[in-house]
């Protein structure tokens, strides 16, 4: 299994590697996606507080 690096779709810049997981017929599988982004420039810069499994969304007003 090869490793892969993932990006930000935003700027470019390579961005950590989280596991998120799925059920599927009972059973939890991983699957490895690309974390959020931190890169303070960018637009989907996730903040500092921002754990690895949570995503940016933009606030409502």
């Amino acid at each position: 299994m090869g490793r892969e690096e993932h990006t930000c779709p935003a700027c470019g810049q390579p961005v950590a590697t989280v596991v998120r997981r799925y059920k599927t017929l009972g059973a939890w599988v991983p699957k490895w996606v690309a974390g959020p982004c931190r890169n303070p420039e960018c637009e989907a810069y996730a903040g500092e507080g921002a754990g690895p499994g949570t995503e940016s969304a933009p606030e409502e007003s």
